[in-house]
């Protein structure tokens, strides 16, 4: 490309070099050639206008810094910890450590968890300081009955969001209703997260789900599973029983905050999970931009 090509195309001879340099480290994506250098904006572009993220349980086999490798050369900004990647801690210094791990590839949290909540009141506290401390806004959940009445003080008082996750048959909350009738009286910063391979092994629509949960829906587990029962495997988005594009138009439909979390869970194949992955972000970004 000589200069005169380069400015036209609107790409600066540095720019040029810069590009060539990716390409040169290796961080092309497949076959498509498409450098491993999105920005954000181009991120939420190529998944419909949607934060797209990744469950870091997904790269359990690997620790924090080759997971936040992997997810850098996956193209995703947004990361959901789980608590082997990101342990609760009070110590600051641990926190600001994760940080800079975490802006040296340009990802943010979208949320952590799943977090346990119950009585303890000193713990449920010691939860939302390390989400304000970390800044996080949105903490995946399993809460007791017992820890409601504190959760609706606590949400108020930190602005920080508690997203109910559903573990699927015999789990505490497994029907879509029951978690609903559960948050009803309480601040509306309690709500959601719906992992959709676990609604499909309760024999449940994830549509008629996010439509049901709506406007306190706060985080979804973007997954699907082969059959409705449960003893079952996962499966690529759209191999099984989700429909990856009616969810995207669902989602829409509820006006998904944009600040929620958005997150591909995959938990197959946990030693090389990689293709599969890229084979799922694959289906979610044409399914995103189909349902626009």
């Amino acid at each position: 490309m000589n200069s005169k090509t380069a400015k036209q195309s609107g790409m600066t001879r540095r720019g040029f070099i810069g590009r060539a340099s990716l390409v040169g480290a290796g961080f092309l994506s497949g076959g498509a050639g498409r450098l491993l250098a999105d920005t954000r904006e181009e991120s939420i572009k190529r998944f419909g206008g949607f934060r797209m993220g990744i469950q870091s349980y997904s790269l359990r086999a690997f620790g924090v810094e080759g997971a936040l490798e992997r997810i850098q050369k996956l193209n995703l900004h947004w990361v959901e910890f789980f608590r082997g990647h990101f342990p609760v801690t009070p110590d600051r210094r641990k926190i600001a450590e994760m940080q800079a791990l975490l802006d040296k590839r340009d990802i943010g949290i979208s949320a952590h968890g799943v977090q346990s909540f119950g009585k303890d009141t000193k713990a449920n506290r010691n939860m939302f300081l390390f989400a304000k401390w970390a800044g996080i806004g949105n903490i995946s959940a399993n809460p007791s009955a017992d820890s409601f009445a504190q959760l609706h003080d606590l949400v108020q008082e930190f602005d920080i969001r508690i997203a109910i996750h559903n573990h699927g048959p015999g789990a505490l909350y497994d029907k879509a209703q029951q978690t609903l009738d559960a948050v009803g009286k309480w601040d509306k910063r309690i709500g959601f997260c719906a992992d959709l391979g676990h609604y499909i092994r309760s024999a449940e629509d994830p549509i008629k789900v996010i439509h049901l949960l709506g406007e306190r829906l706060y985080g979804v587990h973007l997954k699907d599973f082969a059959e409705q029962k449960k003893k079952t495997h996962g499966v690529i988005l759209g191999k099984g029983h989700l429909d990856v594009g009616g969810v995207f138009s669902a989602m829409r439909k509820v006006s998904f905050p944009e600040d929620g979390a958005l997150s591909l869970e995959y938990e197959e194949n946990k030693d090389d999970p990689i293709a599969d992955i890229e084979a799922c972000l694959a289906v979610a970004s044409k399914a995103a931009r189909s349902s626009v």
